[in-house]
């Protein structure tokens, strides 16, 4: 039917899938962490065992690898409380006008990268977005080398896209949409690379949060491109949107190759 009572069932119905669906996640995501944190826990065993009988010159090494495996347990409590917290937001995240230009540039000068783009703003919690744009950078660092480059691009229907592309050896197209996956790794990247499989599936999240989506892609020329769709500022009476405009992007520092503003098409 189409009367009070059907909506109260059809609004009760949604509710309770929506708790099944927390449920399953919640109970994926325990068993994954718990597994994940075998690992690190074991190695701190060892090398605690060993750290007492240790000669001197290997006991600098051992409490080198205390303190990799202490700061991977704390990666690992932060991204799972992180990724707990967004499925569990029925809502979507607090949209405030972003420049996202800004940020790009800020966080490609952070961690040494190329960028290019046009000045571009979109509704966002500049949090969640500049804690994506990062996970992106250390994964393009840690799988694709030095060559990465970060852009800003507008999107036909609204909005903007934040890409970052590396010149690694890619992601095979058969895993573009599994490396999305929470601690899914691709074969033999944890044994060398480390990480706990969390980055990307967070990226996802906070991209959905914010009505976008998040994709991986092949680079011409070889390498990745990993691309956060956002949707543009709502429009004010009238028809006219928010200003594009941008606040003038930071001092780069030496380590990072440039930063090229290109011009917005004309509309």
């Amino acid at each position: 039917g189409r009367d009070e009572g059907a909506q109260v069932a059809a609004a009760f119905n949604q509710a309770a899938t929506r708790g099944q669906e927390l449920l399953r996640s919640h109970q994926s995501l325990l068993a994954n962490a718990s597994h994940e944190l075998r690992t690190p826990l074991a190695r701190l065993k060892l090398a605690l065992a060993m750290l007492e009988d240790a000669a001197p010159a290997q006991r600098a090494r051992l409490r080198a690898e205390i303190d990799a495996n202490i700061a991977e347990l704390d990666q690992l409590v932060d991204e799972v409380l992180l990724a707990s917290r967004l499925d569990a937001a029925q809502d979507a995240v607090a949209r405030e006008p972003l420049d996202l230009l800004a940020l790009a540039a800020e966080e490609a000068s952070r961690a040494g990268a190329a960028g290019e783009g046009p000045p571009r703003t979109v509704p966002g919690d500049e949090r969640l977005l500049r804690r994506a744009l990062r996970i992106l950078l250390v994964t393009a660092r840690r799988y694709g080398g030095d060559e990465v480059l970060v852009s800003v691009a507008p999107r036909a229907a609204g909005g903007a896209e934040l890409r970052v592309c590396d010149r690694g050896p890619g992601v095979p197209e058969a895993w573009r949409e599994r490396v999305f996956e929470p601690f899914l790794r691709l074969p033999g990247h944890a044994e060398r690379e480390g990480g706990v499989g969390l980055g990307l599936a967070l990226v996802r999240q906070i991209a959905r949060r914010h009505g976008g989506e998040a994709q991986c892609t092949a680079r011409e020329g070889g390498g990745s491109c990993f691309t956060i769709t956002l949707p543009g500022c709502p429009r004010r009476a009238g028809g006219a949107a928010p200003s594009t405009g941008s606040r003038s992007a930071p001092p780069t520092p030496p380590r990072a190759r440039r930063w090229r503003r290109t011009r917005s098409p004309a509309p």
